[in-house]
């Protein structure tokens, strides 16, 4: 099976250690977010669990943990964007990001790290011209690290709204102006672009529009194949793999301004301040009436095919 950390926060930037000693005891406890009361208990053993998949800004944190991770199959995703601390307060130096995903591909290898350069807004600072020279730069940082980068276009959702007021909707010229540029930049430096949920209106200029986190980029970064059982996407567009994810929403601390995945900045500091790494939930402990239920797993692994 496949466990997630990133649908909801960052584990990797903020609660590496959490996660280090989860993979130490063998089990992470999740509540369900519309159903508190509601827990769901993985085991974290390589025997049942095929891949982790990571969603960072920040991969740092984990390298002191990345032999814990040495038994399990890994696909990362490590967004790069060229915003400042005006949209992203707490996100590292960009030069030293680029140094790190270099490292995490050296480690993990090429087929399992994959850049993100997402969302993209347009305004008076952030212009299509200002985007297209650092997506150039950065790809040409991480050539060789990665043969995959997805891109998608700014979602404003009420959180996003709330959050971000002046962020306005990139149109659909835009949108096909800038992918066209990024694709064929992309691929001078031996990436593919693959945009998240953005329909195929790019597939007839060489873009891959079957989904960013397919059963077969997991397949390709661990190099075998998994008999997944069949599953809808995060959302109607959506044609990715996902599910079972052992992070919470309100618990990033990038606080970036356009992220969907945080009400308020309030309320990621009051969820902070319950994070105990020596816990089983990312945010708080057991309580009184939870209803725990140990989730059924098994290795999708086909032990008749490899990759390889």
């Amino acid at each position: 099976m496949i466990i997630q950390t990133g649908q909801r926060t960052d584990i990797p930037a903020f609660y590496a250690e959490w996660f280090a000693n989860r993979l130490k005891e063998g089990f992470v406890c999740v509540r369900n977010p519309y159903d508190p009361s509601a827990v769901s208990r993985y085991r974290l053993d390589p025997s049942v669990v095929d891949v982790i998949g990571f969603c960072t800004k920040n991969p740092a944190p984990m390298f002191p943990y990345m032999e814990l991770l040495k038994d399990y199959g890994q696909f990362w995703f490590v967004t790069v964007t060229p915003y400042g601390r005006d949209i992203e307060p707490n996100v590292p130096d960009k030069h030293r990001l680029l140094s790190d995903v270099r490292r995490l591909s050296d480690a993990v290898g090429v087929n399992a790290v994959s850049w993100r350069y997402d969302p993209i807004f347009l305004s008076e600072r952030y212009t299509a011209a200002y985007h297209l020279r650092a997506f150039n730069e950065i790809a040409s940082a991480l050539e060789g690290s990665t043969k995959t980068v997805v891109i998608s276009f700014i979602d404003l959702y009420p959180k996003v709204r709330r959050n971000f007021p002046e962020a306005r909707e990139v149109t659909a010229e835009e949108q096909i102006a800038l992918g066209k540029e990024m694709i064929r930049i992309a691929s001078s430096h031996g990436m593919t672009v693959k945009p998240c949920a953005e329909g195929d209106a790019l597939a007839a200029y060489g873009a891959d529009c079957g989904g960013c986190t397919r059963i077969s980029d997991y397949e390709n970064a661990i190099g075998k194949r998994l008999n997944a059982p069949k599953r809808k996407g995060a959302r109607a567009q959506c044609a990715c793999y996902l599910s079972c994810d052992v992070g919470a929403y309100n618990t990033c601390k990038h606080l970036c301004r356009y992220c969907y995945a945080n009400a308020e900045p309030n309320a990621v500091l009051s969820n902070a301040r319950q994070h105990d790494p020596r816990s089983p939930f990312l945010i708080g402990n057991y309580r009184p009436g939870d209803r725990i239920h140990d989730v059924e797993q098994r290795s999708w692994i086909d032990p008749q095919a490899s990759l390889l």
